[in-house]
């Protein structure tokens, strides 16, 4: 059990009314029951205002205590850096199509805010990302990620040459289409749909994937959340491109250098599912749990 929210930062789709309406319904009621409670649009250009987790009530505006997404998993990836940043938990609420980061769906609204308001729910950290390139030009930029950081060629016709060390030991050079590093949540985002293994939320490790290497070993690799990885470009000629769950923070040239580690940010999740994660696993990608042979003779 928690104890009652008293500042809920709502965020919706920013592109769906459907949401928004239902956004207005969600806040009319947690004030009724005497929760603050503010509306915000998930475009990012919104959730990077100096006050974006700001919540304002009749008397004074203060941070929330929970952040409610809704949307798909793009708009709980948006908040998700919104919350982490403000160590507050963040309850995902899906409108999308597979909604793995979501803890509920739209059929259980009401419930969700009776239990928000009952303070029966838990909550449960799930690793993040940091990461830092270096240019040629020796300019740095740093960022966060939930699921997955990803150094990837900027031009489709082209292999961006790559080598990758951990913890200070190179592992491999590769002419690829780039180098994945999730998160065990995000492992079942892109770095899935690029071959790797899925992880298990709690388990303690950051997963690389190396997409479509032209390489003798090219394998996933599932190492320690403590290790440090180091992506080197070497291509001239041809660019890479640094991307933060999706979207794209800077260009890499030859010559620079990217470092991914755990971020000292968890995301703090809410749950009220007594779910498992396999489960959660075989009801969110419709797993044919018999397998193909199944009911032959």
């Amino acid at each position: 059990m928690q104890q009652k929210p008293s500042r809920v930062l709502v965020i919706t789709h920013p592109l769906r009314e459907d949401v928004a309406e239902l956004a207005e319904k969600i806040s009319s009621a947690l004030r009724e029951a005497g929760v603050a409670a503010s509306i915000r649009s998930g475009e990012v250009a919104a959730l990077r205002e100096p006050d974006a987790i700001m919540v304002g009530d009749d008397v004074s505006s203060a941070p929330a205590d929970l952040v409610l997404a809704l949307g798909g998993d793009g708009t709980v990836l948006r908040s998700a850096r919104l919350a982490a940043e403000a160590d507050v938990p963040l309850l995902g609420v899906n409108f999308g199509k597979v909604g793995f980061l979501a803890e509920a769906e739209t059929g259980e609204l009401e419930t969700v805010v009776s239990r928000l308001l009952e303070g029966d729910y838990t909550v449960e950290e799930r690793t993040t990302i940091a990461v830092e390139a270096i240019g040629a030009d020796g300019r740095n930029v740093s960022s966060w990620a939930f699921n997955d950081i990803a150094v990837e060629k900027a031009e489709p016709a082209r292999m961006l040459e790559l080598y990758v060390e951990i913890d200070g030991s190179r592992i491999s050079r590769y002419g690829c289409d780039g180098i994945l590093c999730a998160s065990p949540t995000g492992s079942t985002a892109h770095a899935m749909s690029a071959g790797g293994p899925v992880v298990w939320p709690d388990v303690d490790a950051l997963v690389v994937v190396p997409m479509n290497a032209h390489a003798l070993f090219a394998k996933p690799m599932v190492i320690h959340s403590s290790s440090i990885i180091r992506i080197g470009v070497e291509s001239v000629g041809t660019a890479g491109a640094l991307i933060a769950d999706g979207k794209r923070i800077a260009e890499l040239t030859a010559g620079s250098t990217v470092s991914i580690r755990r971020s000292d940010r968890p995301v703090k999740l809410v749950r009220m599912s007594e779910r498992s994660f396999p489960s959660r696993l075989v009801s969110k990608l419709s797993l044919p749990v018999d397998g193909w042979r199944h009911g032959r003779v």
